[in-house]
């Protein structure tokens, strides 16, 4: 069987982007080892109420942490110059129901289109909930006619069920926040994963060759004679 890599994200939240960034990162690589990558959006929303899981920042230690975590993962994901933005958090619907409707039709596009509305977001502080501040960042890959199809489906009931479907999939499998990731291996096992760092232990249950973290020793000076 395949080993494949199923990867649900909103972007509402900051360390989906980070985990996309680093699919993309190493998307050449996986697929030389013929592991196959579906990226899925979901309503994180519905997954923290489906959970039962809280936000981060309405926990005041969980919160005062992700200040440092943050931080931390800006600077390893390359990612230096996302801020949160002053209308954090948004209600996702919108541009997650957009992107269900843009992976139908326009899947070789879909990826790109996820990672311009986390830079929207992310980035520029822009509100990608807001239907015209959407429509703004889809215009950097579709035509005006394409936008308005986007906008006009990601209101659609058959839409609107496909992010229901995706959320309450990811929730069967064990979902309690985003990134959240389900992974089959050669043997056809399948475990969960939570969260962008990770990588290392799904790389060790796929049997991929990877590089650990390698702490070096100082090297002493030597001493003069």
């Amino acid at each position: 069987m395949a080993p494949k890599i199923t990867c649900y994200l909103d972007c509402v939240s900051p360390y989906s982007y980070f985990a996309l960034l680093h699919l993309e990162k190493n998307r050449q690589a996986l697929e030389s080892h013929d592991v196959e990558i579906d990226i899925v959006p979901v309503f994180l929303g519905g997954i923290n109420v489906g959970s039962g899981n809280k936000p981060p920042w309405t926990l005041p230690a969980k919160a005062a942490y992700s200040g440092y975590d943050s931080a931390r993962a800006k600077q390893y994901f390359g990612a230096e110059n996302l801020k949160t933005p002053s209308f954090f958090p948004i209600m996702s619907l919108l541009p997650q129901r957009a992107l269900c409707f843009v992976k139908e039709t326009h899947p070789q596009l879909f990826v790109s289109t996820f990672l311009d509305i986390f830079e929207a977001m992310w980035k520029n502080g822009k509100d990608v909930s807001v239907p015209d501040v959407l429509a703004e960042s889809l215009q950097a890959r579709f035509n005006q006619d394409q936008v308005k199809a986007i906008l006009s489906s990601a209101n659609s009931a058959p839409i609107k069920q496909q992010l229901n479907d995706n959320t309450k999939e990811a929730l069967e499998r064990g979902a309690f926040g985003c990134p959240w990731f389900w992974v089959r291996n050669a043997e056809g096992a399948e475990e969960p994963f939570f969260g962008s760092d990770r990588f290392h232990f799904m790389w060790a249950y796929l049997g991929l060759p990877w590089k650990d973290v390698e702490l070096q020793s100082r090297e002493k000076p030597k001493a003069k004679i």
